[in-house]
C-alpha cells in the first residue's frame, strides 16, 4: 500500500498537478515513450519532482515498486490514493530534506495513516521514514529537472550538490532519466521573457548557485561523472514533451519546428516554424531546443515517439516552392504546380507543407487531408504569405491573387468570389514583418525611379526638334478636322 510520509519542506497549500500560477507538471507522448522504453518489469524506481499523474501510474504498471519524491502534500495525497494498490512510497518534502544515500527504516516514529493512502508524521525521535531499498534504486526518473524538487523553505541548494543527493540513491548500474530546460533556447528567440516584469507564484527568490549549468555542454560535464550520457533534444518544452530526437536534422527538424509553432500562435518576435528550420539547416537546433532529456547508464531511442518521424529521401513540396518563389524561379514553379495537381487527381490528399517530394515521386507527410486541389494551393499561398516569402508578381499580393496565379500554372480557373472584404495576411513575426516592409520599401523606391526616369524621357522627346515639327504640321489639320464635324453635325441637323 502507498503512503504519503512528510519529509520536511513540504508545501502544504500548493499544487504542481494543478497549478494556478505556474508551470505544469512534466508530461508528454515523448516522456511516456521515453518511460516506456527504458524501465524494465523488474525495476525500483524513484519519480522526483513533478511529474504528471498519468506518467506517474503508467510506471507503476510497469516496473516491481514506485517511489515519489515530491515538494506538494496536496500531490502527495492525490497520487497516494490513486497509488494504494502499487508497492511503494510517497515522500512530501524537499530534496535537501530527502537522504543523500541508502538507509534502513528508521523506528520510533509516530505515524497517523488515513484510510486511503493516509499520511504519516515523523515523530519527536525525528528524521524522515526511509524506503528500506538498502541498495537504493535501479532508476531515478527526473523528467521535470531538479528545480522543482525543492520549496521557499530551501534557503540554498546548488544544482550539483542537488544531483548528488539525487545519484547517490542509484544503485550500482543504476539508470538516471533527467531532464533540463535550456536557459538560452528558441523561446528565448521567439517571444520575450515576461516574468521578470510579472512574476509567478512559483518565482520566489532563490540563490544563483540554484540553477542548473547554462547550455549543452556544461550539463554533460556535469553529467560524465556518472556515466555516459545520451542527450535527446525536448520540443516544444520540458512540460509538454511531444517530440524528443537525437539529431535534430532533415525531418526530424521539420518535426520539431512544428512542434514549437503549435505552442506559439500568439504575437512573436520571429516565426517559429521558419526559425526552427533555419536552425536545423546551421546545425545548430540541437543546442537551442527548449529542453534536453539526459539518459544515463542506459541507451534509449533517438526519436520518441517511435515514427514521429518519416524515414527516406526528400523534401518538403513546400520548402521546394518557397525556394522557388525566393529566387523568383518561375520555369521550376511551372514543373513543380502541375506535377502536384497531377498528384492529387491520382488520389494523393496532402498540402504542400504535408508532402514529400523525392524526385519525381510523392508522399504524405503526416494524416490525409479532405481538400480540393485550390484549397491546397489556398493553404500555401497563405503559408507563403505569413513566412513574409518574396512574391515575384505584385497582383498577388493577397492570398486569392496568389492562389489563382498558382493554379492557372496547372490549367485551372479560380473563381473570383462574389463578395469577401480583402483579406490580409500578415507576415507571422514582427522580424519577417519588417523585412516585408523594407522589401516593398524598395520595391517601391525603384518603382518611383523608373516613373521619374520615364517622365523624363517623355519630357525630353517634347522639347526635341522632331516633336516640335511635327506636332505644329499635325496641329492645324487637328483644328481643320474638328470644325469640319461641327459644320456636318449642323447640316445634318
Amino acid at each position: 500500500m502507498t503512503r504519503s510520509n512528510l519529509i520536511g519542506g513540504e508545501m502544504l497549500n500548493w499544487s504542481d498537478l494543478h497549478p494556478a500560477d505556474a508551470r505544469p507538471a512534466a508530461a508528454g507522448a515523448a516522456a511516456a515513450a521515453l518511460l516506456a522504453a527504458v524501465l524494465q518489469p523488474t525495476d525500483s524506481v524513484l519519480i522526483a519532482g513533478p511529474h504528471a499523474a498519468e506518467l506517474v501510474l503508467a510506471t507503476a504498471a510497469q516496473v516491481t515498486s514506485t517511489d515519489l519524491l515530491v515538494r506538494s502534500a496536496l500531490d502527495a495525497e492525490e497520487l497516494a490514493e490513486q497509488l494504494q494498490d502499487t508497492k511503494g512510497e510517497i515522500f512530501c518534502g524537499s530534496l535537501d530534506h530527502f537522504p543523500a544515500g541508502p538507509h534502513t527504516p528508521q523506528t520510533g516514529l509516530g505515524r497517523r495513516a488515513a484510510r486511503n493512502g493516509g499520511v504519516i508524521l515523523p515523530g519527536p525521535a525525528g528524521g524522515p521514514p526511509q524506503t528500506g531499498l538498502g541498495g537504493g534504486y535501479d532508476v531515478i526518473v527526473a523528467l521535470d529537472g531538479l528545480g522543482r524538487m525543492v520549496g521557499p523553505d530551501t534557503a540554498a541548494l546548488a544544482w550539483g550538490e542537488g544531483l548528488r543527493r539525487l545519484t547517490s540513491r542509484l544503485r550500482p548500474g543504476g539508470r538516471l532519466l533527467l531532464g533540463a530546460e535550456n536557459a538560452f533556447g528558441f523561446q528565448r528567440l521567439i517571444q520575450p521573457d515576461i516574468t521578470a516584469a510579472l512574476p509567478r507564484d512559483e518565482d520566489w527568490g532563490r540563490a544563483l548557485t540554484d540553477q542548473p549549468p547554462a547550455g549543452l555542454k556544461p550539463l554533460l560535464n556535469s553529467l560524465t561523472e556518472t556515466g555516459p550520457v545520451q542527450v535527446l533534444a525536448v520540443f516544444p518544452s520540458l512540460v509538454q514533451a511531444e517530440v524528443a530526437v537525437g539529431s535534430v536534422d532533415g525531418f526530424a527538424g521539420v518535426v520539431a519546428a512544428r512542434a514549437v509553432a503549435s505552442c506559439n500562435q500568439g504575437p512573436v518576435l520571429t516565426d517559429p516554424y521558419r526559425l526552427v528550420l533555419d536552425a536545423a539547416d546551421a546545425g545548430l537546433a540541437l543546442e537551442l531546443a527548449p529542453a534536453w532529456y539526459f539518459v544515463v547508464g542506459t541507451e534509449a531511442p533517438t526519436t520518441l515517439p517511435a515514427g514521429v518521424v518519416p524515414s527516406g529521401e526528400g523534401m518538403l513540396l513546400e520548402e521546394q516552392l518557397l525556394a522557388a518563389l525566393k529566387f523568383d524561379d518561375q520555369a521550376a514553379l511551372r514543373r513543380a504546380i502541375p506535377a502536384y495537381v497531377a498528384w492529387l487527381a491520382a488520389g494523393g490528399a496532402g498540402s504542400p507543407d504535408n508532402v514529400i517530394v523525392d524526385g519525381t515521386s510523392y508522399r504524405l507527410f503526416g494524416e490525409p487531408q479532405n481538400l480540393d486541389v485550390v484549397e491546397h494551393l489556398a493553404r500555401f499561398a497563405k503559408r507563403a504569405l505569413e513566412s513574409g516569402a518574396r512574391q515575384p508578381w505584385p497582383a498577388a499580393a493577397d492570398p486569392h491573387a496568389l492562389t489563382a496565379r498558382l493554379a492557372a500554372m496547372a490549367g485551372i480557373t479560380v473563381p473570383e468570389p462574389d463578395f469577401t472584404p480583402d483579406e490580409v495576411v500578415r507576415p507571422r513575426g514582427s522580424a519577417e514583418q519588417l523585412t516585408t516592409v523594407a522589401r516593398l520599401a524598395d520595391e517601391l523606391a525603384h518603382a518611383s525611379a523608373r516613373a521619374i526616369l520615364f517622365e523624363g524621357t517623355v519630357s525630353g522627346i517634347r522639347r526635341s526638334r522632331p516633336y516640335r515639327v511635327g506636332h505644329a504640321v499635325m496641329n492645324p489639320a487637328r483644328v481643320i478636322r474638328r470644325r469640319l464635324k461641327r459644320v456636318l453635325r449642323k447640316v445634318r441637323r
